[in-house]
């Protein structure tokens, strides 16, 4: 299996459940921005207990691991859980959607791409609220690679990138410095 095969069942299993999604993470950074090896595809998921039993039934025992007391975990809790392919080594993290004004919008202002000239149509986040996710992630983690990632979707999109957006949605996630740092480390390049 590779990574578009997954992306396909990914979004073909949640379409069928009628559920919004969108690709977040590297995989979607690598899109908007410069491209990184990822083994993952990262999702941000609406999904709700009634869709446990169809998520399961979309990657069989047969060919992927996913427990279902995690999913139904994750769902309850507002958390994450794994779908995982043993014999690519791919995964899947999903995210469940939180009730915030942030993930509502995300999730509003997603991006029906194919990516890598692929026949796979999936939706994406937003370059900006993958942005700023990364930024929080930073801020949580500290680790270079979500500012690398930000700075080549930047170089990449340029004038695409809707920086009001991300300057309205900064200070409300706590990210206004980290992109502040960031756009003077643009500005000295």
């Amino acid at each position: 299996m590779e990574p578009t095969d997954l992306l396909r069942q990914v979004s073909s299993a949640f379409e069928r459940l009628g559920t919004e999604y969108a690709v977040v993470g590297s995989m979607a950074s690598s899109y908007y921005g410069e491209p990184r090896l990822t083994n993952d595809v990262d999702v941000i998921a609406d999904l709700r207990l009634d869709h446990v039993t169809q998520l399961l039934e979309a990657f069989p025992a047969t060919d992927f691991y996913v427990s279902e007391s995690a999913v139904r975990q994750a769902v309850a809790n507002l958390g994450q859980f794994n779908i995982i392919h043993p014999d690519s080594g791919l995964k899947v993290d999903v995210v469940i959607a939180k009730p915030s004004e942030f993930d509502r919008t995300r999730l509003n202002r997603r991006i029906r791409v194919q990516p890598g000239g692929t026949d796979v149509d999936v939706y994406f986040a937003s370059p900006e609220d993958v942005i700023l996710k990364k930024m929080e992630y930073y801020r949580e983690g500290g680790s270079d690679k979500h500012l690398r990632d930000i700075a080549g979707m930047l170089k990449i999109r340029g004038d695409k990138i809707d920086r009001s957006y991300i300057e309205m949605w900064a200070p409300k996630l706590g990210v206004d410095e980290i992109w502040d740092l960031i756009l003077s480390q643009l500005r000295s390049i």
